[in-house]
């Protein structure tokens, strides 16, 4: 997606007669949401430094000029794009702008500075490393600039910043890596970056190398369970970029810090679904394993221990893969500070007491704090899903600080699941009535959001999708029992809706890799056998736990399956302290479809049991701002000729 798009002489003609801005704030809105006052004061600024940069004759005024590009999966956008040919090739110039005056090197972290930022000095990638990676995600997954073999030379303009001197920390000799890679240009430099681009662009193509890059199909991304052991062997899967990289040295550092000075280290991560907290931590495993550290990966939820167990069988023995993949209650009886590092996935499901019976131990966050000299939690508070779950960040801090730990807080916010989409991630939250968010009618074009009026439609369409990469799966809610002569059998029909003639079973329990396995398509999984996993795309069945009544999202735990043990212990908390109980019951259900409808890279498709439920979520699709997206069908043939586009596949 293009927010702006234009040859360069229109570019200059509408700088010239102040239109640019305005053209911007427009197409941002209709194709993005809103904008902050920041960043339209910067894009006011950089845009009058490209106006100067780019008048000059010997750029040709039919290159292209493209602002605010997203990258594919992911919701970071690139500043500022030139695009045309060479004598050799179809070129793409890519350039990161930057308001900043003045930096800071930060020694004991790879391509990381310290600059004010967010009206604080703070620490964020280089820009040259912020170029180079941007411009490595587009090649990654762009078809068109792979096989049509266009080139990008990624660079960065920070226009306010004053003269390099050989000692400048923006151009320290430990950033020349990256800054070889992503040339960095500064205020007085508006000559030697035209330098740049006219190397590159020496003939105008019309806009012809935008219009492929924006069309090119998006080669299926990368998903952790498929990438693990790669990068357990070494290789750079994943390109980190912006708050990960932070993250990421930050972690390294702690770690390092913690085996040198004997100081106790912990590093609480937030982070809400698509943010690559579980793409950090194996890469934070890989890294310093290979460091020779002693570090371990830890899941209360044992579905995706067990994915990357089978994925990683035939090249490690069982023994070792035991030991880098742990569960949560591992750690009751470890002496103080025996492992290096402790990287916690999914800590919002850490509970207190660990057994089968939940009865050893003391509390897990405490016992892992104390087995390692770093612990990093990562930890998404509305993904806490049962009444068990005990990880919170107020009980992380509490430990930590009674085991005397040093403690850092850091967030995530680039997404990189749902196609990218910021915009789906606060619809959802919106719809489901978890919290107000800004922008509450808007998801991006590219993720496919369906609503079916017949599961069995639903079912076929996720089975026709499935067979392309075997990314597609069925979810539930709770609220069907588990039966127990079906736990073998698929045949055996736990969830029955019978004005639909719709049967299937819940997942198998003589598997536990249900996510990868072949067959799972023919299964339904439930939030235990799906948190903390990803696929291309999902189709959920929302059942009689939630509800919809003059216009309110309702929940009623009294619909979960008696099988279900996420409400375990809820009788007694009512009878306690009924206001609590019911409030912790419905934060439980709705952070439970919070949960399923972020599973999906590309699509989510529901069904809802509740009708009026069902009107509820269409009624919310048909206030979305670009209403033209839309396709109102009972046609599943008609919503797969427009794969792009939003359906509503109802009767209503």
């Amino acid at each position: 997606m293009i927010v702006y798009e234009a040859l360069k002489s229109e570019f200059l003609t509408d700088v010239f007669k102040d239109k640019l801005v305005d053209n911007l704030m427009s197409n941002f809105g209709d194709k993005v949401g809103g904008i902050g006052k920041n960043e339209l004061r910067s894009w006011e600024n950089s845009m009058n430094y490209m106006y100067r940069l780019l008048s000059d004759p010997e750029i040709p005024g039919n290159a292209g000029v493209a602002i605010e590009f997203r990258i594919p999966y992911s919701s970071k956008r690139v500043d500022f794009i030139i695009s045309g040919r060479s004598k050799a090739s179809e070129n793409i110039v890519i350039i990161e702008l930057k308001q900043w005056e003045k930096a800071e090197k930060v020694d004991n972290k790879e391509a990381i500075v310290r600059t004010a930022l967010g009206g604080g000095i703070r620490e964020t990638v280089h820009p040259s490393y912020q170029a180079w990676s941007y411009a490595a995600l587009i090649k990654d997954y762009n078809s068109n600039v792979q096989d049509e073999k266009i080139e990008l030379y990624p660079c960065a303009y920070l226009h306010n910043y004053p003269s390099l001197g050989t000692d400048d920390p923006i151009n320290h000799e430990k950033y020349q890596f990256y800054i070889k890679k992503a040339p960095v240009f500064v205020k007085n430099e508006s000559e030697r970056l035209r330098s740049f681009i006219k190397q590159y662009i020496k003939y105008g193509d019309n806009k012809s190398n935008l219009y492929k890059v924006e069309k090119g199909k998006i080669r299926p991304s990368k998903s952790l369970q498929d990438s693990l052991l790669g990068m357990l062997k070494g290789n750079d899967e994943f390109v980190m970029i912006d708050d990960q990289k932070v993250i990421f040295e930050t972690a390294k550092s702690l770690a390092s810090e913690a085996i040198r000075s004997n100081k106790k280290q912990v590093l609480i991560v937030k982070g809400g679904p698509g943010t690559g907290k579980s793409v950090l931590a194996i890469n934070l495993l890989a890294q310093l394993t290979a460091q020779n550290m002693v570090c371990q990966y830890v899941t209360k939820n044992a579905a995706p221990r067990s994915v990357y167990a089978k994925k990683l069988k035939r090249d490690f023995r069982k023994g070792h893969i035991d030991n880098l993949f742990k569960s949560s209650g591992s750690y009751i009886e470890a002496p103080p500070n025996e492992i290096d590092v402790l990287i916690v996935d999914e800590a919002h499901r850490l509970n207190e007491k660990s057994g089968m019976f939940s009865n050893l131990g003391e509390n897990q966050i405490k016992e892992i704090i104390n087995a390692a000299k770093l612990a990093v939690f990562f930890i998404d508070e509305r993904q806490r899903v049962t009444l068990k779950d005990a990880g919170s960040i107020e009980a992380i801090q509490h430990f930590a600080s009674e085991s005397k730990a040093a403690i850092t807080v850091r967030e995530l916010e680039s997404q990189f699941r749902c196609n990218g989409s910021d915009g789906y991630l606060a619809w959802i939250d919106d719809v489901l009535q978890i919290r107000k968010t800004a922008n509450a009618d808007m998801i991006d074009k590219d993720y496919d959001f369906r609503i079916y009026s017949d599961p069995s439609e639903m079912r076929d369409e996720i089975v026709r999708l499935n067979r392309i990469n075997n990314k597609a799966r069925l979810l539930a809610g709770y609220c069907w029992n588990w039966n127990k002569e079906g736990k073998y059998n698929s045949d055996i029909h736990d969830i029955q809706i019978e004005e639909h003639g719709f049967g299937m079973s819940w997942n198998l329990a003589n598997t536990d890799s249900w996510a990868i396995d072949e067959d799972s398509v023919n299964e339904i999984g439930c939030i235990h056998t799906s948190q903390g996993l990803e696929f291309d795309y999902v189709g959920v069945i929302i059942g009689d736990d939630m509800f919809c009544k003059q216009g309110s999202v309702e929940t009623d735990f009294t619909k979960r399956a008696k099988t279900d043990n996420s409400l375990k212990g809820l009788k007694k908390l009512y009878r306690d302290n009924p206001q609590k109980a019911l409030k912790l019951a419905d934060e439980i259900v709705r952070n439970t479809y919070r949960t399923l409808l972020t599973r999906g890279q590309k699509g989510c498709f529901i069904f809802c049991t509740d009708r009026e439920l069902e009107k509820y979520f269409i009624n919310r699709l048909a206030n979305l701002t670009r209403n033209d997206e839309y396709l109102l069908s009972n046609s599943n043939a008609v919503a797969a000729e427009q794969p792009n586009k939003y359906k509503l596949n109802s009767e209503i």
